[in-house]
């Protein structure tokens, strides 16, 4: 698979024919994959066809989240990753999640610009997918653009959130090893107590660590790893020093998250993540369509009449919403 940004066959370019696109995606043509997010980032109807195509390839790729607050180096770490995981012989995938532009909704900072050493290399897709404002630093589309890259027979998914400090922490449910990014001298561990960082993170990782102040970013890292509570056999964070620039530290990174993915198997958290997964995405499709259902209320009596109800008192929000919900059954 080559970097997403290459040029379109006509025949894929705007294809809906989701049995060609799902065949020519398990056959690794990038065109084929970046259609099938297209579809999915847009929300087009032939989605429900997408995911039952791809629900056989699905859950045996091992998903990485990244994340961190803004210029702690997370491009140029999943970069070497991506670099270490390759030399493995693994095919791997990414999806940068970028601030939307105000104006077109696009991603702004376009992590492929940052990442062409991998640009003409076929075990490798990369995808920068806008956030469109979706709080925790994630799109509302990630799950999705996720299983794709499954299907694709991606061996791993490199997921990078956003950099936006504190509201960050959505990328634990959908990554099997989520890494936190600090650097030196950005007051990363303070915040990492306020956001309840310490919680979502299976592995920090201390990048820019040639600079001044790395010896105390680790030592409170390490301070507040061990005011947690934990229970026997549960997994205590691992603390990993990189400067990723210089490509230092990334096997020690890699040689944490195969620490991780064996203590995940080992003690049946793998599977139990991966439903919970699969319990929020199910959740969210069904909440989505609730609500498309509600709104489609809008243009008839039932809400107005309700609403009207309540505001004179006749009615309380309660049974309105009750008798609203009896309505979508029937």
């Amino acid at each position: 698979m080559a970097n997403g940004a290459g040029t379109s066959a006509p025949p894929l370019r705007r294809s809906r024919d989701v049995p060609l696109l799902v065949e020519r995606a398990r056959q690794g043509d990038p065109r084929a994959v970046a259609r099938l997010i297209t579809l999915v980032e847009s929300g087009d109807e032939v989605l429900p066809q997408v995911a039952a195509a791809l629900a056989p390839h699905t859950g045996r790729a091992q998903v990485v989240g990244l994340t961190g607050s803004p210029g702690v180096g997370k491009s140029t770490t999943t970069n070497e990753l991506v670099r270490a995981l390759r030399a493995r012989g693994h095919r791997v995938g990414v999806l940068a999640v970028d601030p939307s532009s105000p104006f077109t909704g696009g991603a702004i900072l376009g992590d492929r610009v940052r990442m062409q050493d991998h640009a003409t290399d076929p075990g490798v897709y990369i995808r920068s997918m806008s956030s469109r404002g979706h709080l925790g630093g994630l799109s509302a589309a990630t799950p999705a653009a996720v299983r794709v890259l499954e299907g694709a027979g991606c061996d791993v998914v490199l997921v990078e959130t956003v950099g936006v400090g504190q509201a960050e922490v959505e990328v634990a449910s959908l990554a099997d090893t989520t890494l936190v990014l600090l650097a030196p001298g950005m007051g990363d561990a303070i915040q990492a107590v306020k956001a309840g960082i310490l919680e979502i993170a299976d592995i920090f990782v201390v990048n820019k660590a040639d600079r001044d102040g790395a010896d105390a970013t680790v030592r409170d890292i390490q301070g507040m790893i061990a005011l947690g509570e934990r229970g026997p056999g549960q997994w205590r964070p691992q603390v990993v020093r990189a400067v990723a620039v210089r490509s230092e530290g990334i096997d020690d990174i890699a040689a944490a998250i195969d620490k991780h993915r064996r203590w995940l198997d080992e003690h049946g958290e793998l599977r139990r993540r991966r439903e919970a997964r699969a319990a929020a995405e199910i959740e969210a499709i069904a909440l989505g369509v609730l609500r498309g259902r509600i709104g489609s209320l809008r243009d008839g009596t039932a809400l107005s009449s309700l609403a009207a109800r309540v505001a004179e008192g006749a009615s309380d929000p309660y049974a309105a919403a009750d008798e609203l919900l009896a309505g979508l059954d029937g």
